[in-house]
């Protein structure tokens, strides 16, 4: 349990960092950009990648830790390997109770025993 709480920590402390690296890019650098994808959506998904990690990694009913996670605009894409089809189905329930969770991309393989 202080495992879970020590990574949660974590977790949160890495999004402040990257948060204010990002605002330290963001006011050093030209405001006109090709992308169409803003600083603010970035750290909303850098956030939403660090919530999902430390929940997946506290469920008891998800047994791998060979789950990548990413996010762009809300959406989570799960790729890398689990055990089970149980595995993959409850990561995908647990993924998608975490705020800020749009939907959910399983892209997860069920590893050969």
């Amino acid at each position: 349990m202080k495992t879970t709480q020590f990574l949660k920590a974590a977790g949160g402390i890495a999004c402040v960092m990257f948060a204010l690296n990002v605002s330290a890019q963001t006011n050093s650098a030209s405001s006109t950009s090709g992308s169409d994808t803003s600083m603010g959506q970035k750290v909303d998904d850098s956030a939403v990648t660090t919530k999902v990690k430390a929940e997946l990694l506290g469920a008891k009913n998800v047994k791998s830790t060979h789950i990548h996670v990413k996010t762009h605009s809300g959406v989570v894409s799960l790729t890398g390997t689990v055990p089970s089809a149980e595995d993959k189905t409850a990561a995908e329930e647990v993924v998608s109770n975490v705020s800020g969770v749009a939907s959910v991309k399983n892209h997860l393989k069920i590893a050969a025993k």
